[in-house]
């Protein structure tokens, strides 16, 4: 199980993002009496009784963007609430109920997750009986809390980590699910074509004309006794700048949701073409999801006598660089060849990102790594690392606790996932890696605590 979201919703201006910085004590999103500000999802990752959840701030539901953003903010609140183990619905106390209220509690009334109405503002005793007015939205009595005041922060951490899901990192995995494969990439790279040779069948219509697919379908299959779905989408043709409110837009959109509802994504590449700024969006927004991904070079026995592949592949490394990690696959999907190693190679990259990795072992590989190399100083100091663990899978996700989260750069993270992937079961998919300072009471020995002493410690490099 990944780490579980929380995702923060309501109306403008009723207290979202300072209910965010509030819990996590330290100012994560921007508060502004301006309806609008936030517009993308807000994520930060909390620790509460020893349980691990990902806090998700949202725009305001139901605001009208001056920007012509609607849509977009739209978008974010579904990825939100689709995601979500737990959702607090926040409302405001002084303001009291409103239609907008009714509206939002109507549209969570039919979600399987738990919802949790908060009345934020409730800034003392004179408004505890307007707070109870929000049992009246059908999701049990509210919790009443003040971002403000600090009013019943414990209350709310308490009762929300007991609604999430239940964790047990240590039981041994089940059957293994249906691997869900997202196929995505522009028009005409023979994303059909190749659900066709999977499913055996003329499942999808299959044609020269670009955009014939207009939505996202499923066709499960099965392979070697195993059971599959493949999300066929619609090719994208014009990057997110250029779309307007037509099917290019909405094609788009699906094609997004398809990549959140899958394990693992075949990003469809023509080997007769260039790589074009969609492919690049649409691995950019792959690589924000945390999926695996496998770059699937199509058509390839029209180029195989004349290009090696060699150059290919050093051609896409220097396309995606933020994806160095992702496998690469050389397919005709017309003829089926090499269409078995792909889809095996996906069930692996499936299994990778759900492997979980022991505490003792993840911090001795931590610890030989910071022998190798240590963290470069900064502000004259050199950051401690002290311990790691792995908090989630799908994707692995990994909370590294230090001495400075800020004085560790970019590159020397960068290292430490090389590492990860060099040693631990998950090589080509993608980690997060979450900085987060110890707490006073942790007294957990740090990984560098075999280290030569400060005095001896080499230079920074």
């Amino acid at each position: 199980m990944g780490v579980p979201q929380v995702a923060i919703v309501g109306r403008p201006n009723v207290g979202k993002s300072s209910l965010l910085n509030w819990l996590a004590g330290a100012r994560i999103a921007v508060v502004d009496d301006q309806p609008g500000v936030t517009r993308d999802r807000v994520l930060h990752l909390m620790r509460h009784e020893e349980r691990f959840f990902e806090l998700v701030d949202t725009g305001g539901m139901g605001h009208q963007d001056a920007d012509k953003l609607t849509d977009h903010i739209e978008d974010q609140i579904t990825q939100a609430i689709d995601s979500a183990a737990v959702i607090l619905f926040v409302v405001d106390t002084q303001v009291g109920l409103t239609p907008m209220d009714q509206e939002i509690a109507k549209r969570l009334r039919y979600l399987k997750v738990p919802v949790i109405v908060l009345a934020n503002k409730t800034d003392g005793p004179s408004y505890e009986a307007q707070a109870e007015e929000f049992h009246r939205l059908g999701h049990g009595r509210p919790i009443k809390v003040s971002a403000k005041n600090n009013v019943n922060r414990a209350v709310l951490l308490n009762n929300l980590v007991k609604l999430l899901p239940e964790f047990t990192p240590d039981e041994a995995p089940g059957a293994e699910p249906d691997m869900k494969l997202a196929i995505v990439g522009r028009p005409n790279t023979g994303k059909s074509t190749f659900v066709n040779t999977l499913a055996q069948a003329e499942r999808m219509i299959v044609s020269e004309i670009p955009g014939t697919t207009r939505d996202s379908v499923d066709v499960r299959f099965e392979l070697d006794g195993r059971a599959f779905v493949a999300i066929d989408t619609p090719g994208i043709r014009r990057t997110q700048t250029q779309q307007k409110y037509d099917l290019d837009f909405y094609g788009a959109h699906r094609s997004h949701r398809s990549v959140r509802r899958a394990d693992v994504v075949l990003l469809f590449l023509d080997a007769e073409q260039k790589i074009s700024k969609v492919d690049k969006q649409l691995c950019e927004y792959i690589a924000l999801e945390y999926k695996p991904c496998v770059f699937v070079v199509n058509k390839w026995d029209k180029l195989a006598k004349s290009t090696q592949i060699s150059k290919w592949v050093q051609y896409l490394r220097d396309q995606f660089p933020m994806m160095g990690y992702a496998p690469i696959a050389f397919i005709t999907g017309q003829t089926g060849k090499n269409v078995k190693a792909l889809l095996n190679h996906s069930q692996n990259l499936f299994k990778q990102a759900r492997a979980r990795v022991g505490t003792g072992e993840l911090n001795r590989m931590l610890r030989d790594a910071v022998r190798a190399k240590q963290p470069e100083v900064h502000a004259n100091r050199r950051p401690k690392i002290y311990y790691a663990t792995q908090v989630g899978v799908e994707p692995p996700t990994i909370v590294l606790f230090c001495s400075q989260p800020s004085g560790i750069s970019k590159t020397y993270q960068r290292y430490l996932l090389t590492k990860f992937r060099d040693n631990f079961p998950f090589s080509e998919v993608p980690i997060k890696l979450y900085l987060r300072r110890r707490e006073s009471s942790d007294v957990r020995d740090e990984v560098d605590s075999q280290l030569p002493k400060p005095q001896e410690l080499p230079k920074a490099e």
